[in-house]
């Protein structure tokens, strides 16, 4: 472990708290009783295989773990604040009201929502708008080891079904954690899914709200800066970050804002080193960046030579520095081309390729800004290949754990194209969601909200892009999530590549290493080619869902959410061949049940249906070229 120097407060009177971190992420499962905590460090230690599911097969609740810190006078960490030193009450408010909300067709805070189709109400045939937001109501918890039905939400109603939305426990020291729910979704009157966002009649049980705290502390109330909880769809990848993170946005938007403060130099560790390794660490989940970003491809920046020289700032790697800078995606310089990284899709895409600079991403302007600095040598060479980042919250300094706890929730949140998205969308780059940095902003309790009308248009979203009510945050989304996760899929365009540009293969897997190649790979008594064959092959993570139609597909996924492959981190060959020492490897549920019998058996010469016809790529048809 690196050694880190615990700093001290400069006076250890305790004036104001806050919780952490300012925005949690719960994920759903379908396990009825498993759950894990979610990332509470940015580069946590891999789970134990098989940790993400039940006995049963089912996927495991992620649950959101919060903290308080009390500061001084002057913003520093004295101490937290648990059951141990202080009275806490918690209180928390989970809400859906996706249904009642308006329709996704594309951001709304972007030049191509004046001529995409419009948003209209979801549901507008129901005149009683209540009967489609779930909201059961505020939940309060106190002391150690709590749980139970009364800190149960589960009296919301959809459509006058109760629909259970989660819960709240608290741990050992008093923390509160929030658990979501299970990964139902259903429609009032039993009507299939047919679109990928914004299915008629359909409730899901992803959610979000505020949460708070009464504080006693030394015999006085002290106050407490809120958080929010973002209940979202499951992480099939629970390794991978994608190459902008939602924490990268956030910070772009805040230096950009000033409330937050730039580096004057990036730190090559903290800032560059990231990029590049998660560049490669996609070639778990997609075949395109395996090939050029992965072992043995063609740039494997995450190979230690490879990244010892990216972390050099000599004069004589200056040019090659640049030539790498110029290889990411600049919307002034080459926005319309697919081939600058990295490789995804953006906010208006569309098939064929929309009439728009954003029909593929780019990384935020804060990190190309680092980028630049790198390419010129003006960066902090602090690269340290030996150094073992904090692997849980409790091996970094007190002083760092607020900034880091909330790091860590948004780095394994995406922040690709918002379309709509996985966690949350494109009101969260939006400066008047917030309170202060990362912190979202609460409305009052009680709080109406106005009616906007039958159609959402791009000049009336200042209201609902300011302070949140519960469920203002999720309500973007898409209705059921898992219709959106089962259209997520890569080289929509196979006359130019078969794998990329790709939608969130960080947390929706497109191509995967199998459990069959896997033991091919490890099998040190196979010749090399046949290992080296088993390594390069790649299986379709959508394979389960089967080689039918669309349709079909995004109903078999509401149907069995714990059918697809969560992709884990398996020890590499040891026999010195030359494989990287830790694979990630995508492990399917015990073959039980006709659907999983059928979906093990299911060749990995998977072909999946023709892309061009999913209506996620192709309803933007005023934007195609003609």
């Amino acid at each position: 472990m690196s050694v880190t120097t615990q700093v001290q407060p400069s006076d250890t009177t305790i004036v104001k708290a806050g919780i952490y971190p300012a925005i949690g992420i719960a994920r759903v499962g379908n396990s009825l009783e498993g759950f894990y905590f979610g990332p509470e460090v940015p580069e946590p230690a891999p789970a134990v295989p098989g940790s993400y599911r039940d006995d049963t097969g089912a996927i495991k609740r992620e649950a959101a773990r919060f903290r308080i810190y009390g500061f001084n006078a002057a913003g520093e960490v004295v101490a937290e604040l648990t059951a141990d030193n202080a009275d806490i009450q918690w209180a928390a408010t989970l809400a859906n009201t996706k249904a009642a909300w308006y329709q996704f067709q594309i951001a709304l805070d972007i030049p191509e929502a004046a001529t995409a189709p419009p948003s209209f109400l979801r549901n507008m045939a129901v005149a009683d708008r209540s009967v489609l937001s779930i909201t059961p109501g505020e939940r309060q918890i106190k002391g150690r080891d709590q749980r139970g039905k009364a800190y149960a939400f589960d009296n919301g109603r959809f459509m006058g079904e109760d629909v259970y939305l989660g819960e709240l426990r608290t741990d050992a020291q008093g923390r509160l954690f929030v658990l979501g729910g299970r990964g139902k979704s259903a429609s009032w009157n039993g009507a299939e899914a047919i679109t990928f966002a914004n299915n008629e009649g359909w409730y899901d049980d992803v959610a979000d709200g505020p949460v708070s705290a009464t504080v006693q502390y030394q015999g006085k109330e002290i106050p407490v800066d809120p958080a929010w909880v973002v209940v979202a769809p499951p992480n099939y990848a629970p390794q991978q970050k994608s190459v902008r993170t939602m924490w990268d946005l956030m910070r772009g938007l805040f230096v950009s804002e000033g409330s937050l403060s730039a580096p004057a130099k990036p730190s090559f560790q903290n800032d560059i080193r990231p990029i590049f390794e998660r560049l490669s660490r996609l070639q778990w989940v997609n075949a395109g960046f395996a090939a050029a970003f992965g072992w043995g491809g063609s740039t494997p920046f995450s190979q230690a030579e490879w990244m010892a020289k990216l972390a050099s700032p000599s004069d004589n790697l200056k040019e090659w520095r640049l030539t790498l800078y110029n290889q990411f995606r600049q919307f002034k310089r080459d926005s319309w081309a697919p081939s600058p990284w990295p490789w995804l899709y953006g906010d208006a895409m569309a098939i064929p390729p929309a009439e728009t600079p954003l029909q593929n991403a780019a990384l935020s302007d804060l990190q190309l800004l680092f980028l630049k600095q790198w390419a010129a040598g003006d960066f902090v060479a602090d690269y340290n290949p030996t150094a073992i980042p904090p692997q849980c919250i409790d091996d970094v300094p007190l002083a760092d754990q607020p900034e880091t706890l909330i790091r860590a929730a948004m780095e394994f949140c995406l922040a690709d194209a918002f379309h709509p998205g996985c966690e949350m969308t494109w009101p969260m780059r939006q400066g008047s969601m917030y309170m202060a940095p990362y912190r979202i902003a609460h409305r009052p309790k009680n709080w109406i909200a106005p009616d906007y009308g039958a159609v959402l248009t791009p000049d009336n979203i200042g209201d609902p892009c300011s302070a949140q009510a519960a469920g203002g945050v999720t309500r973007w989304m898409a209705v059921p999530w898992q219709t959106d996760t089962a259209s997520c899929r890569s080289g929509y365009q196979k006359s130019y590549d078969p794998y990329v540009p790709t939608f969130w293969p960080a947390r929706v897997p497109n191509q995967v290493m199998s459990q069959q190649a896997y033991e091919t790979v490890i099998n040190e008594a196979l010749p090399i080619e046949d290992r080296l064959r088993a390594f390069a092959k790649r299986a379709a993570w959508i394979r389960p869902l089967g080689a039918i139609s669309y349709q079909d597909q995004i109903n078999n996924m509401i149907k069995d959410i714990a059918q697809m492959g969560i992709v884990e981190v398996r020890e590499g060959p040891k026999d010195g061949s030359g494989f990287p020492a830790c694979l990630e490897v995508e492990q399917l549920p015990p073959p039980t049940g006709e659907k999983r019998l059928f979906a093990a058996a299911v060749s990995e010469e998977f072909e999946d249906i023709d892309l061009t016809t999913v209506e996620k790529a192709r309803h933007l048809g005023s934007h195609r070229r003609s």
